[in-house]
């Protein structure tokens, strides 16, 4: 039996981050801003830890390294392919946009490019606002000019968003998530942004943060976007739950599901060969038990892999998640 196991994230303390990761999302980790936790990562600029079970204490990277049929028979790559973090934007993020699997192959050293989904969990009261695409035509002089005095803005499409909005964003894709939005944000497993703009905003010792206009010249998409349109989605309940698809690419799938149910009524969860499973909880509390092996707790901001095994587990308590898999 291949039990789920909780992990451990990494912090980034970049100069946008808040403080809210820590006091909603019960992270306790010393950094100040924390700007992003890496939920569920093998990369190397961040790896999260196994916090539970026979691999505490090892990297997640390590573990699948040594338990290569954790991963199932499913994702084509030959390593980890996404990427899942919590992301607190306390100010407006830079305007970025990021490499295709093609391009960052060619120009990044042989990396994956950055295809990502964003579920919103909170915003502003006044309400919220994202950066998706451009609003109007623009040629790339305009968009290299524009970008190196900072009137880059005026091009901008800004997106109005509520808790529980869906974004998917396609490489090449100039986006921004603005001031006082936390979202969960599913990857490629990459680390690779190309900012445009960053509000000539100072780190503490005074330096701006470096642009890279060349390369996003070279992978943006500058034609018109339509306005993103929330997709309709569809509840399906069943005894104990309910689910809804929210996403499906080429690199991953997100489902997310409700639990709310007593001890006496615990939620059956069905894990395949084919792939693994990542369970971000994003309200609630509850208990995974799975057939053999010891029940594992867990509450709001915690990520549990589960790993790929043609097994049922079960789920007591009250709580959402979003399930991840490949």
């Amino acid at each position: 039996m291949r039990s789920p196991f909780l992990l451990s994230p990494a912090g980034k303390d970049y100069l946008w981050g808040g403080e809210r990761l820590k006091t909603e999302f019960h992270k306790e980790i010393s950094l100040s801003p924390l700007a992003e936790t890496w939920e569920c990562s093998v990369h190397p600029d961040g790896k999260s830890i196994v916090a539970s079970g026979e691999h505490k204490g090892k990297t997640l990277a390590d573990v699948l390294h040594d338990h290569p049929e954790y991963l199932g028979t499913h994702p084509k790559q030959n390593t980890f392919p996404i990427l899942v973090k919590l992301i607190d934007a306390a100010r407006d993020l830079s305007v970025q946009v990021h490499p295709d699997d093609d391009y960052a192959y060619t120009h990044e050293k042989g990396q994956l490019g950055k295809t990502e989904f964003w579920y919103v969990l909170s915003t502003p009261e006044e309400g919220g606002e994202i950066v998706y695409g451009f609003r109007d035509a623009v040629t790339m002089e305009e968009v290299e000019k524009s970008a190196g005095d900072g009137s880059i803005v005026k091009y901008l499409q800004r997106v109005p968003v509520e808790p529980g909005d869906v974004f998917f964003v396609r490489a090449g894709t100039v986006h921004a998530i603005c001031a006082g939005t936390i979202v969960a944000e599913i990857q490629e497993n990459s680390n690779l942004t190309y900012r445009l703009y960053d509000y000539d905003r100072t780190d503490a010792s005074g330096k701006k943060r470096e642009l890279h206009i060349k390369k996003a010249i070279e992978v943006l998409d500058n034609t018109v976007m339509p306005s993103p349109r929330q997709p309709m989605r569809v509840l399906k309940y069943r005894p104990g739950y309910a689910s809804e698809f929210l996403a499906r690419c080429r690199y991953f799938q997100v489902d997310r599901l409700l639990i709310n149910t007593g001890k006496e009524r615990p939620v059956p969860i069905e894990s395949s060969s084919l792939s693994f499973l990542v369970f971000l909880c994003i309200d609630g509390v509850c208990t995974l038990s799975p057939q053999d092996g010891e029940p594992l707790s867990c509450r709001k901001g915690d990520c549990i892999f589960v790993p790929a095994s043609p097994c049922w587990f079960r789920i007591t308590g009250k709580a959402e998640f979003l399930r991840i898999h490949c």
